[in-house]
């Protein structure tokens, strides 16, 4: 329990905590959280796998549903093979935004950048409230 400074309080005397007794509070809940965090990936990584296999999982307030973010990248020695080293030492990392500017600046060619482009996929667990 903290007090209205934001001490942590001993809540049976409702005394302060000495910093030996904090920093064993501070452990516990440091570890239960870490341990909380571990089974709540795990739990996710589970239902991802079944609501990607086509079943579906809800409960009397959720509903578990996967959503997909795409993110388009240049891998970068077939960027450097179609655009060469000028172009590639250009945008650096192959910038997916500093590329597409050259190629609207007319510094590449847009249609081989297009061909080029490779689209990474990544789920996300969403939880949406069913009281909506």
């Amino acid at each position: 329990m903290t007090d209205i400074h934001g001490n942590v309080q001993d809540e049976a005397a409702g005394e302060e905590l000495s910093p030996q007794e904090l920093l064993e509070r501070y452990a516990t809940l440091r570890d239960t959280i870490q341990g909380l965090e571990a089974e709540r990936e795990a739990l996710a990584a589970q239902l991802k796998a079944t609501l990607a296999g086509g079943e579906h999982a809800e409960t009397d307030l959720y509903r578990a549903v996967l959503k997909v973010s795409r993110r388009v990248e240049y891998p970068l020695e077939r960027f450097r093979e179609v655009f060469g080293d000028a172009a590639t030492l250009e945008v650096a990392s192959v910038d997916r935004r500093k590329a597409e500017a050259l190629a609207g600046a007319g510094d590449l060619d847009a249609g081989r950048l297009r061909e080029l482009a490779v689209v990474r996929e990544t789920q996300a667990l969403v939880l949406q409230p069913k009281t909506r």
